[in-house]
């Protein structure tokens, strides 16, 4: 049963948006674009009918027009051969508004959106629109499929750093133990004091910020600072290891 209850009673989490359009208004009609990550036909085909029975449940739109592109393992495929062994599955619904889907599947092809469908919903306000309407749904997918890039993309540039962070914080650790200074045994026993403590290791440093702001630039900024100070570092480490000879 596709409605309310059946979602309830799911194990699994209700489809979430990735990114949500503005809504486009002419006269009466309204539309509205989403954008949801689906790995399978099957995810896309769960997303539209939360999106259609659930969030629109208690104001339901006229058209539910849908389409996806997911990368699936080829028929046959184990997945070990590399990206051959895989293929970009495709298909849309019009859902009553004829060539409407075949338009979303274009801008999200031109837009290079893999691993996602994306509904406009149109709620027809009574007066025929003509060709605008398909003005509108591009727009509105247009919009979310490049939040949807741009949100994929700062996601790998956060792995990109936080790998680089992890890099940089071990080679410091290493050129620290290389240039600090040895404790003679008369030092260490002077007064019965302790050996200095090691430096406290930095808190790992948070990018929820810039993961909420969406500064592709700001991140391409940072992991070039990221990838010169590695370089500066193993420069000293090198000079540390020599002088270690």
């Amino acid at each position: 049963m596709s409605n309310l209850d059946s979602f309830v009673k799911s194990s699994r989490p209700p489809p979430k948006p990735i990114a949500t359009s503005q809504e486009i208004r002419d006269r009466g009609s309204t539309f509205v674009g989403n954008i949801f990550p689906a790995t399978s036909p099957e995810d896309a085909r769960k997303a539209v009918r939360h999106l259609r029975n659930v969030t629109h449940g208690s104001r339901p739109a006229t058209h539910e027009i849908a389409a996806w592109r997911c990368m699936v393992l080829s028929t046959g495929k184990t997945g070990l051969g590399g990206p051959d062994d895989f293929e970009v599955v495709s298909a849309y619904d019009d859902d009553g508004e004829k060539y409407a889907g075949g338009r979303i599947q274009k801008v999200m092809q031109a837009e290079g959106v893999i691993d996602a469908v994306v509904v406009v919903s149109r709620w027809y306000g009574g007066e025929m629109l003509g060709p605008a309407r398909f003005d509108h749904i591009e727009m509105c997918t247009r919009e979310v499929c490049q939040t949807f890039r741009l949100k994929d993309d700062m996601a790998t540039s956060i792995v990109t750093l936080t790998t680089l962070d992890d890099i940089l914080a071990s080679l410091r650790a290493e050129l620290a133990s290389l240039t600090r200074p040895p404790e003679s045994d008369s030092t260490a026993a002077t007064d019965g004091a302790a050996a200095a403590p090691a430096p406290a290791k930095k808190a790992s440093p948070s990018y929820a910020a810039l993961g909420e702001s969406l500064d592709i630039a700001k991140a391409k900024r940072l992991i070039t600072a990221r990838e010169n100070s590695i370089k500066s570092v193993k420069q000293a480490l090198q000079k540390a290891r020599a002088q270690k000879t």
